[in-house]
């Protein structure tokens, strides 16, 4: 019941990545090549054990076997009480599932990347980014997480 290493999560099968917020969780999955990430969809949090099972549903949907979860690492290196959270969450999942790989990725900037994004370039209104960011940052997660995991 431990958090993997980033190369120590399995290969040829989906892996899911998760951006955790205080009120909902971004959920985006990658194909079985674990080239690409796809946003997935957002779990509006309730109590831990729904919202778990909502997430081992997607998984179960999706056939994924790993889940990568970002890291608010704060901007100088260090972990603060989001990152404890994020620790606790990855901790809670494993006491229910203690067989899932789990690893953590640096997901500094990625809600303030991808909002700029669909600003930018996507030309993306304000209340539709708000549905959307949370899902998108989790595919810039994990999209960064499969980048590292194919350039190793």
């Amino acid at each position: 019941m431990a958090v993997l290493a980033l190369t120590e999560l399995p290969r040829g099968a989906p892996i899911v990545g998760l951006d955790l917020g205080e009120k909902t969780i971004g959920v985006a999955v990658s194909d079985a090549t674990q080239m690409i990430a796809s946003p997935l969809e957002t779990i509006r949090k309730t109590k831990f054990t729904a919202d778990a099972e909502a997430l081992f549903r997607l998984m179960e949907s999706r056939r994924a076997t790993a889940i990568v979860v970002g890291l608010p690492v704060n901007m100088d290196g260090t972990e603060g009480p989001r990152c404890q959270s994020s620790r606790a969450f990855a901790r809670n999942l494993l006491r229910l599932r203690p067989e899932l790989p789990v690893a953590f990725w640096d997901e500094r900037m990625s809600s303030m990347a991808v909002n700029r994004m669909l600003i930018a370039e996507a030309d993306v209104s304000r209340s539709r980014r708000a549905e959307v960011v949370d899902k998108a940052a989790a595919a810039w997660i994990l999209q960064g997480a499969l980048d590292r995991l194919r350039n190793r």
